[in-house]
């Protein structure tokens, strides 16, 4: 019986390929979706947050380029959480991936210190 996720990532991204990998190494049947081409829904990712138990600053890729290009360091702030979710859906390069959900939990990030104990149950 394979165990079902679905795993927001970058497909030419190498911390998202080991993810995968990794997950498929624990019997996982990674339900996979291109971060770029569909992100996650403002209604979702609102979810999403909320399965993380992270605050949604911990959600953006800040070494990214779209969020220096956009100067979201000064500007993130005095946005509301609802701005930031609707910012975070229109684009999936603001976003630190890989976001792997099973419907009830959520992380983000492979080097997350809750990565491994949330999907190998280590």
């Amino acid at each position: 019986m394979s165990k079902a996720l679905k795993v927001y990532h970058l497909p030419t991204c190498s911390t998202c390929k080991a993810a995968v990998k990794a997950l498929k190494q624990e019997g996982y049947d990674p339900e996979l979706h291109d971060i770029r081409e569909t992100p996650p829904s403002p209604e979702e990712l609102g979810k999403l947050i909320a399965s993380s138990g992270l605050p949604i600053g911990k959600w953006f890729n800040t070494s990214g380029e779209v969020y220096r290009e956009m100067g979201l360091k000064d500007k993130l702030p005095s946005m509301s959480e609802e701005e930031k979710i609707r910012l975070l859906s229109s684009n999936g390069m603001l976003i630190k991936r890989p976001i792997v959900s099973d419907g009830v939990k959520t992380t983000i990030g492979f080097k997350e210190q809750d990565f491994g104990p949330a999907w190998y149950g280590r």
